[in-house]
């Protein structure tokens, strides 16, 4: 393989890791066809608006939540283990409902109309900070509806938990029967988390997961186009006995669980009804409706929903609902990313540390891709072998292009070389280079894990570049392996394209630059190996095959 295709097949791998899911995006769930007056009018009756927060803190050893106590809202979430992106002295914000950015959860009451009966009410707690001691904190928040109805709305932190439960407590006071059900929502602004980049930028927005559908991604701009086309507030149609919902960004999410592992649907009552929509508001809601048993004249009821939120933590997130972890969003590649994240657990599992466990994994591929590899640079060493013969011709004839062309396909044929040999095994690579790299991209595992020296955090850049620069010395030292270009301008782009490519890497997560420059490292050794392997048989008269 030339320069030139060695050029191409980065560039294609490249387009096709930034590029994959703009060019065949995710199947968009089918709406269903409600008439859009209708489902504006449906939507203003279950929206609750974000009103000025009266603040109860909690305090767990994992997260410090901030509940609005009017309308019991989780305004706020920081995880206290993980620092932000942006700035590794602060700690990471996950829901918010500050000047910056919305995100927050909600849940309400419906009656029988689809009406929210409490958005006019509201609820009280008997005091304004909680901090978690034991295994378990429970935070009751209490209110009575205008029909009869004491509602209390009770939170439950764990020890060492991001799963939040969320539950209501119902007495029907009145002398009539209640029918009810349960909205819960993660509602959102479709503003970039921090540390979005070109080169390193991941899908942000809903997402939901039901045995029937599988695991869809909705962006923004679907729900934008909803809107515009008069399907404001659509309905997405689905009903589901289990699942999960919520939304996604770079190592994090906050999913709604219609079924915990091991545990009781929240839909036994009925078909729960999934939405996602942009609001009139102009936020954007992954929400489910639940249905409840009627609750009798002078009876009782309660319903118990789990609130995911938290980092994307393969071990975590596995057990806390069944294929959660497709939340883990890995695009279109998550055939390959998928198992190599798994190979990457195990090793660390026996290293114990997540760099070494990189290296080790890169060279598993390296030597499980060998064969391949092998075929590609035996072509490129044979062609930088018969370097100065194509040389050669291309000064004998000029720029008669023609008879160049000829004179060089002969020499291929006299010394049994396919100049197009090493691009097709290269190819055939492209699916797993994009899929380890996923797998390191989108794992939170890497957040915060040292490997040595002054590499504090596989996730964020080289604050020094040195990983960077050694990445570009060893990708000038294989151009140097290559087969030098006969075009002057190809040559001088040898040059400079470790540099380009280089410059990319300064804003890459130190992780992957690590993994580059092991699979690099790798390439010179067999690339080497094999170069000299090949000037040996040549120069002893031997055929090389």
């Amino acid at each position: 393989m030339d320069f030139k295709r060695l050029t191409i097949f980065f560039a294609l791998a490249l387009a096709i890791l930034m590029g994959w899911e703009q060019l065949f995006p995710s199947p968009k769930p089918n709406p269903a066809q409600q008439p859009a007056v209708q489902q504006q009018a449906a939507a203003a009756k279950t929206e609750a608006a974000l009103t000025p927060a009266s603040p109860i803190t909690v305090t767990t050893d994992t997260v410090k939540a901030v509940i609005d106590e009017k309308s019991g809202d989780l305004r706020q979430l920081t995880l206290l283990k993980y620092e932000a992106t942006g700035d590794a002295a602060k700690q990471f914000v996950l829901f918010n409902d500050s000047k910056d950015y919305t995100y927050v959860a909600q849940s309400e009451l419906l009656d029988a109309q689809g009406n929210n009966i409490l958005k006019d009410i509201a609820f009280t707690a008997p005091q304004k900070q909680y901090t978690l001691n034991g295994d378990m904190l429970e935070v009751r928040l209490s209110a009575t509806a205008a029909n009869g109805l004491q509602v209390d709305k009770v939170y439950t932190f764990h020890k060492d938990s991001y799963v939040i439960d969320v539950r209501f407590d119902v007495a029907n006071n009145s002398s009539a029967a209640a029918n009810l059900s349960a909205a819960y929502s993660v509602v959102r602004d479709k503003s970039e988390p921090e540390g979005q980049a070109y080169f390193t930028h991941s899908y942000v927005g809903p997402v939901v997961y039901t045995p029937e559908n599988k695991f869809q991604k909705v962006s923004f701009s679907d729900l934008d186009d909803d809107a515009k086309s008069g399907k404001n507030e659509a309905e997405y149609g689905r009903t589901a006995k289990t699942g999960w919902l919520g939304m996604i960004e770079h190592h994090f999410m906050a999913t709604w669980i219609l079924q915990p592992k091991d545990g009781q649907t929240v839909c036994s009552q009925g078909d729960c009804r999934i939405d996602l929509k942009r609001r009139n508001d102009n936020l954007y809601s992954a929400g489910v409706s639940v249905p409840m048993a009627p609750v009798a004249a002078g009876g009782k009821t309660s319903i118990d929903m789990k609130l995911y939120a938290g980092p994307q933590t393969t071990r975590v997130i596995a057990n806390v609902a069944d294929n959660l972890q497709l939340a883990k969003d890995y695009g279109k590649v998550h055939w390959f990313a998928s198992p190599l994240f798994w190979l990457l657990n195990v090793l660390h599992g026996f290293i114990g540390n997540w760099g070494w466990a990189i290296i080790a994994l890169t060279i598993i591929v390296k030597a499980v891709l060998y064969p391949l590899t092998n075929a590609s640079y035996r072509s490129m060493a044979k062609m930088r072998a018969v370097a100065p013969k194509l040389q050669a011709i291309k000064e004998k004839y000029g720029e008669d292009r023609m008879a160049q062309q000829q004179a060089m396909m002969q020499l291929y044929k006299d010394e049994k070389i396919n100049p197009l040999g090493g691009c097709l095994p290269m190819l055939l690579q492209i699916p797993v280079f994009i899929g380890l790299y996923w797998a390191l991209f989108a794992s939170v595992e890497l957040r915060q894990a040292p490997w040595l020296g002054w590499i504090t955090d596989l996730s964020r850049a080289d604050p020094y570049y040195i990983l960077p620069l050694i990445m570009a010395a060893t990708m000038f030292v294989q151009t140097y392996l290559n087969p030098p270009p006969t075009d002057p301008v190809q040559a001088k782009m040898m040059k400079i394209m470790p540099l380009i490519f280089s410059v990319m890497f300064f804003f890459f997560p130190s992780g992957l630059v690590l993994y580059w420059i092991i699979n690099n490292l790798l390439t010179i050794a067999q690339q080497w190996y094999i170069n000299k392997s090949i000037e040996k048989q040549r120069s002893q008269g031997e055929v090389v095959s």
